[in-house]
């Protein structure tokens, strides 16, 4: 397993919250995955809400 650090941002109020989170999985899909899952559960908001902008190994 590696560490990918994931950035973008997500709506909400009318506004867009960024974000930077550390995740550990097997590929960068699977990072994605679980930061769609991640900030989905934490701030109620769905795939569509969440814009992921990058993601690198760290």
């Amino acid at each position: 397993m590696s560490t990918y650090t994931v950035s973008g941002r997500f709506q909400s109020r009318g506004d867009y919250q960024p974000f930077t989170k550390e995740v550990e999985a097997e590929n960068e899909d699977l990072a994605r995955e679980r930061i769609y899952t991640t900030v989905g559960s934490q701030h109620n908001r769905k795939r569509t809400q969440i814009e992921i902008e990058e993601v690198s190994a760290a």
